[in-house]
This record gives C-alpha cells, structure tokens and sequence, in this order.
C-alpha cells in the first residue's frame, strides 16, 4: 500500500472543503482521500511574516490561520482549510527555497541528520464562525549524501516549491520518516485533518 494512500475502510467527512493553498500537492491528498473541495488560493500576503522568536509549531499555527482568515473573508459561506509547512533542523526554520543555491544550502544543512517537519492546520467554518487550530510533526533522517547525489537531485527540480528542499513523495532514497505521518510530511497531515472534522 501507498504510504499517501487512506487506510482499508476510511470514509471521508462528506462536507465540501475550501482549500486556502495553491500547492498542487495538498490538493492530490485531499482528492486521494475522497473529500470534495474547491480551492481559492489565499493573496500572497497571507504566507508573509516569519517572526524570529516564533518556534516552529506557533509559525506554522500562525500561517494556516492567516491563510484561512484571508479566504474566508472572500465568502460568504464555507468550510476553509488553510495549511503551512515548514521543515526545522537544529532551531532552524526551513521554508520552500528561493532558488537552487538556496536549496542546496538546506540540502547539506539537513544531510547526516534527523529534523522535523511541522504542519499547521485551520478548520474555520464561515457560518458558524466555528475554527479550531492545530499542529503535527513528523521526524526524518537524511542520509549524508555526498555532493554529486546532492547535485543530480537538484538538477532534477523536484525541490521547486517544497519546505526543506525536497520532496519526500518524489521517493529519494537518502530520507526515511523516522516517526509521524507521511501525508503531514507531503504538506497535509490527513489524519489530523479526518481527526479536526470529527472535532468541528
């Protein structure tokens, strides 16, 4: 079985979902597991703002909220999702990387070690007014490839886009997820999300 893939008899909550996220990837979960959503991105503003004294978890809290409460003031009625994702290895905070450079300084920043990769997630309901907030994490190791690997992947631009520069989901054999959720490391913590549903 696909790591991505829902567990034998899951059942999706049936209220439509408003994804607040332009990542193609949290989209194929969603559909993977049978929600049925729409998406209206969140202005560019609402991903802005890293504070240097936040600790990764508040960081990522603080992004999904800003990103739901940026769409839900677009509608007048729904049930958003926002997400924010970002990697974290000794007390730094890895986001999507600028450009090549930049990924291939968080690449040997992350190689030879184990980090995290939090999720923050919002449920904000439009009618009810109704939102809850919360956060996952996940452990990884990354093997110490030595710089032509590093190199080869790069060239691949599979790191476009992605928190730590890499795409746990592309499958490269150098990161094994140590403990936690495969799908939270993807962008989108599932089973916290069925979980959050269930909550509302």
């Amino acid at each position: 079985m696909s790591l991505f893939a829902p567990p034998i008899g899951f059942v999706a909550d049936t209220r439509p979902l408003i994804l607040a996220s332009s990542s193609p990837r949290r989209r194929e979960l969603l559909d993977r597991y049978g929600y049925a959503f729409t998406v209206v991105e969140p202005d560019p503003t609402a991903e802005c703002g890293i504070c240097s004294r936040e600790t990764p978890p508040e960081l990522v809290a603080r992004l999904a909220y800003q990103k739901a409460a940026n769409v839900i003031d677009k509608l007048d009625r729904g049930l958003v999702l926002g997400c924010d994702t970002v990697a974290e290895c000794v007390g730094i905070v890895l986001g999507k990387p600028e450009n090549r450079e930049h990924a291939r300084e968080m690449l040997r920043r992350l190689r030879g070690r184990e980090h995290s990769v939090y999720s923050g997630l919002c449920l904000w309901d439009k009618e009810s007014a109704n939102r809850i907030v919360r956060v996952d994490v996940s452990k990884l190791w990354m093997d110490a490839i030595g710089d032509s690997d590093l190199e080869a992947y790069l060239d691949t631009d599979q790191w476009v886009g992605k928190a730590g520069a890499f795409g746990f989901q592309d499958g490269p054999d150098w990161i094994h997820l140590r403990a936690g959720s495969p799908t939270n490391v993807v962008g989108l913590p599932m089973e916290l999300l069925a979980d959050s549903l269930t909550r509302m």
